[in-house]
């Protein structure tokens, strides 16, 4: 059998298969609990009394402001030395949470802006208490309407989550990196590599496509 071959079926795919799990596993969760930490923080930046305006406009533009690796590194290398230690799994899944938080943030911020404050004061006339309407009119509106940057946050996160590997979490990148260094193969394994991220961002753009679709509502935003 050609040497490629052998390399490709038996050290290459088996070792980006195992990296593809770890990679789902830090997607997965980071983006769900992104998007609803998401939803919270866009809400107190749009609708925010006393402090938890501020608050929250803080914690978007440390998050958005600073990067990713660094927030990483001070989770899994920098928290130890005020005595709290984290699993990599752990402080990879976090970071990615807190830094999608804040993007979908400004996306769910924006659409809640755009709906219009007479649909709120109708509802505080009909009764409606404050939260009651953010979470039965305003909300769900608002996400029709940021659906489309919270996808694309998420695509993010697909291909950012190849951090992962620089505080000791071997996800798809960092299993790579681990053959690529013992068999000096970097184009052939980084080129399979993209080749994975591509399958994995097709896939979730047409999942968010499909769901884009499902809650269209004919006329709305028109």
């Amino acid at each position: 059998m050609n040497e490629e071959l052998v390399f490709l079926l038996h050290r290459l795919i088996p070792a980006l298969n195992e990296g593809l799990i770890m990679s789902v596993k830090l997607i997965v969760p980071s983006a769900v609990l992104g998007l609803f930490f998401g939803v919270v923080v866009g809400t107190c930046r749009a609708f925010g009394r006393g402090i938890i305006k501020p608050l929250a406009n803080g914690y978007a533009a440390l998050f958005r402001g600073t990067p990713l690796v660094i927030q990483l590194f001070i989770l899994y290398f920098g928290l130890p030395g005020i005595g709290i230690y984290l699993e990599p799994y752990t402080a990879a899944v976090l970071g990615f949470t807190f830094c999608s938080a804040a993007y979908h943030s400004e996306y769910i911020r924006g659409g809640l802006l755009s709906i219009k404050q007479g649909q709120l004061l109708a509802a505080q006339a009909l009764g409606f208490s404050t939260l009651k309407t953010l979470t039965t009119i305003i909300i769900p509106q608002a996400f029709r309407r940021a659906l489309p940057g919270c996808g694309n946050e998420i695509v993010y996160l697909i291909k950012y989550s190849s951090l992962a590997y620089v505080i000791t979490c071997f996800e798809l990148t960092g299993k790579a990196k681990v053959v690529a260094s013992e068999s000096f193969r970097f184009s052939e394994v980084f080129l399979v590599v993209g080749l994975y991220y591509l399958v994995l961002v097709s896939v979730a753009s047409w999942g968010l496509s499909r769901l884009e679709n499902k809650l269209k509502i004919p006329g709305f935003g028109h």
